[in-house]
């Protein structure tokens, strides 16, 4: 791995020089003299964290638009359909996909939710990302395939022990209504053995607290606590539908929340995500996409940019989720979650970042760079991604993606075709 040094960037304000060193940033400064075996001019370019997308199902990029307009509970049983006949050529390609896509809209880091990790892994390794990859249990309260899953959940583990230093395995567990109580111990109890996280569904919409009120008496959140299982250990996605007594709960624990504003929309689960009570309480809040077969893409910019918009105007507040915080959910909330030095432009952190082409109408005038990054701005700005002092994107071209490209449209169709669905490919 080679230095790098970034010459005249826009930072904090004014230009700046960025040197890169053993994948870490080491001096932001004048590092005139200094020499690197890379150098990039960002003279008209603007340097910002790179993403940390802490919920999504990256190989779902293959089930883009299988079914729209549903609602959650329809939606699932018409995907599980399609999922019967993911293979891990499926996750590969559909994985490979996803972070060409991330990549181009400047995310560094993701958190998957899925099966099949080795598979999916592979696909981060050849992107140079990070990716925390899990084996999802969802046992139905079948006691077949709660072994099924154990074996799966164990077989994951032992083989992330060769995934290297970009990927990291994180447990996983589907929901409190479709994972039994025995499976949910299991879980928890597997990952607090190796200290890992564990990554949940969690009260994504009004019908999943009612199912979780009428057979066990309390809320999903109130159920978990009940099982031991809430801690700074427990991802948390969606975290939509909440009380006061469950938001003290994830407070006091010190959980880490993830909001899903374009998936929640999309299916019209809800929008008013406790944003400022949770971050009051404790909850560690950070961002994510979901999977394309709900939000339909991986684009943190446009997550950022929606999930301000919804805070203010349901609070009726255009104060709410300011700029500063946006970025820290979209990067270094995601990062602490994950326990990964990364999501600030800081010597001594993880060098991900991205570099944003400044020579578009839509950062005229520089006022406010961030502003002009969330709100005017479209993923198409950024323009350099760098992950862990390695140069991923340049000139917002990817090595190899003609051929993801066609691979991934070829795979989806299989997929599809096995699924009863027909497609027209024009790749």
């Amino acid at each position: 791995m080679g230095n790098i040094l970034i010459k005249n960037v826009f930072l904090n304000g004014g230009e700046t020089d960025i040197y890169i060193e053993k994948g870490k940033i080491a001096k932001i400064g004048d590092c005139g003299g200094m020499t690197a075996d890379e150098i990039i001019r960002a003279k008209g370019m603007g340097a910002v964290p790179g993403f940390v997308n802490m919920h999504t199902h990256a190989a779902m990029t293959l089930m883009r638009g299988v079914e729209e307009d549903l609602p959650l509970g329809a939606w699932l049983r018409r995907i599980w359909q399609v999922e019967a006949n993911v293979d891990e050529e499926t996750v590969y390609w559909g994985t490979k996909l996803a972070c060409m896509e991330m990549i181009k809209s400047g995310t560094t880091t993701f958190n998957d939710h899925y099966w099949k990790p080795s598979a999916a892994v592979q696909a981060v390794k050849e992107s140079g990302i990070r990716s925390w990859s899990s084996y999802v249990c969802m046992d139905h309260g079948d006691a077949g395939r709660a072994e099924a899953d154990k074996r799966g959940m164990e077989q994951a583990f032992n083989d992330s022990a060769s995934w290297g230093d970009k990927s990291s395995f994180v447990a996983g567990c589907h929901s409190t209504y479709e994972v039994s109580k025995d499976m949910l111990l299991w879980c928890r109890d597997f990952a607090k053995e190796r200290g890992l996280k564990l990554h949940i569904h969690l009260c994504e919409t009004a019908a999943e607290v009612e199912h979780c009120r009428s057979v066990h008496g309390m809320s999903p959140v109130r159920y978990l606590d009940s099982l031991g299982m809430l801690g700074p250990w427990l991802i948390a996605a969606h975290t939509l539908w909440l009380d006061a007594e469950d938001i003290k709960l994830l407070g006091e624990n010190h959980v880490n929340v993830v909001h899903n504003i374009n998936s929640n929309l999309k299916i019209a689960s809800g929008y008013r995500f406790m944003y400022d009570e949770l971050v009051a309480a404790g909850a560690n809040v950070a961002l994510g996409t979901d999977g394309c077969a709900s939000s339909n893409n991986l684009d943190m910019l446009e997550a950022m940019k929606t999930a301000a918009m919804v805070q203010k105007a349901w609070r009726g507040n255009p104060k709410a989720m300011p700029l500063n915080e946006l970025l820290d959910i979209a990067t270094v909330n995601g990062a602490k979650a994950l326990g990964l030095d990364a999501g600030r432009i800081e010597c001594g952190m993880e060098a991900d970042l991205s570099l944003v082409n400044m020579r578009s109408s839509v950062f005229i005038p520089n006022i406010n760079f961030l502003s002009n990054l969330v709100y005017s701005a479209h993923s198409d700005a950024i323009d350099t991604v760098i992950c862990g002092g390695r140069i991923i994107m340049r000139g917002r071209r990817i090595e190899g993606e003609d051929r993801v490209l066609e691979a991934a449209a070829e795979a989806g169709r299989r997929l599809l075709e096995k699924s009863g669905i027909k497609i027209n490919n024009v790749i």
